[in-house]
């Protein structure tokens, strides 16, 4: 249980995986979620990190579980089944088959207020719901500078199968563990001409960057300070961003919650700590609403070791 999440590598071969995005994309939605079944049953029982990681967050949000285990391995299941739905999502998103109709919510319409304004920011997002359906976003805007900060070592299978099976290139993508005062530098002058940069604030840094303990779904959880620092730095508008969704619809939301232009150095600290606890409170919200799309299985609260009693029903 002490694994970093980056070291919990791929399942599965590109074969499989191509296999089933087959399956959706020919002969439609139920017979794939039919054959996701079993292979989600494989998965769910032959990788115990991330089952029992999946069971120590589901019984914080359901204490009842904790004296159910087959009701606890049952809701686990059904995690794990929304993984695999959230993995077709995407390849749906970048194939381009997902229709205006089926996005909702606020985003959109705030997306483009703040492209028309003319002021690039920072974008912080979760592993929770889907944001490749927000490739719409970017899709609206084509001279849009879009650059996402993210480890990619983990899962380079299906982000080349992404890129055959729908024969789109995916948006610029920086490792985070490669970033250096240069590479910040660049970033700046992305964002001063009127780019967004987006950066997942909800995973620990493979280089042991600092970190911060913060109250997050009744625990205590570490979250990295990176996203936060290097808002301090490029000194511009900070941005949420989520997908969720709901039933056949994708909801959207983004929403500026802070702007770091005016912050005085002898405040960073101080507005690091507020900024994250903020983010990790709004980020418990939208979890509590769409439980099964919280995407982190790993052990992520700091007493992950001895919370849960994987009992085999």
């Amino acid at each position: 249980m002490n694994h970093h999440w980056a070291q919990i590598g791929e399942r599965g071969t590109t074969a499989g995986m191509t296999l089933m995005v087959a399956i959706q994309r020919s002969l439609g939605r139920w017979p794939f979620r039919l054959a996701l079944w079993p292979v989600m049953l494989w998965y769910f029982l032959a990788h115990g990190t991330a089952r029992c990681a999946s069971q120590s967050y589901l019984q914080r949000l359901y204490p009842h579980l904790s004296y159910r285990p087959l009701a606890r391995w049952w809701h686990s299941y059904r995690h794990f089944l929304a993984f695999g739905d959230a993995l077709m999502d995407k390849v749906a998103a970048w194939s381009g088959d997902i229709a205006d109709e089926r996005l909702s919510g606020t985003g959109i319409e705030h997306f483009s207020a703040a492209i028309d304004g003319g002021r690039g920011g920072l974008i912080l997002v979760a592993h929770h719901g889907n944001l490749d359906v927000v490739n719409a976003l970017a899709e609206r805007h084509p001279g849009l500078e879009l650059t996402v900060m993210m480890h990619t070592r983990n899962a380079r299978k299906f982000n080349a199968l992404l890129e055959r099976v729908t024969g789109r290139p995916r948006p610029h993508v920086l490792e985070v563990s490669e970033i250096t005062p240069a590479t910040a530098q660049a970033l700046d002058e992305r964002i001063q001409a009127g780019g967004y940069v987006v950066i997942a604030a909800d995973r620990l840094s493979l280089s042991g960057g600092r970190t911060r303990c913060l109250d997050f779904l009744g625990g205590q959880a570490r979250f990295p300070e990176g996203p936060f620092w290097l808002a301090t730095l490029l000194r511009c508008p900070l941005y949420t961003l989520s997908c969720v969704r709901e039933n056949d619809r994708f909801r959207i939301d983004f929403e500026a919650i802070d702007d770091t232009r005016d912050l005085p150095r002898r405040q960073r600290e101080a507005w690091i700590a507020d900024a994250m606890q903020r983010h990790a409170d709004h980020l418990a919200k939208r979890v509590r609403r769409h439980p099964l799309q919280w995407f982190n299985f790993y052990p992520f609260w700091t007493n992950d070791m001895g919370y849960l009693h994987d009992d085999t029903p």
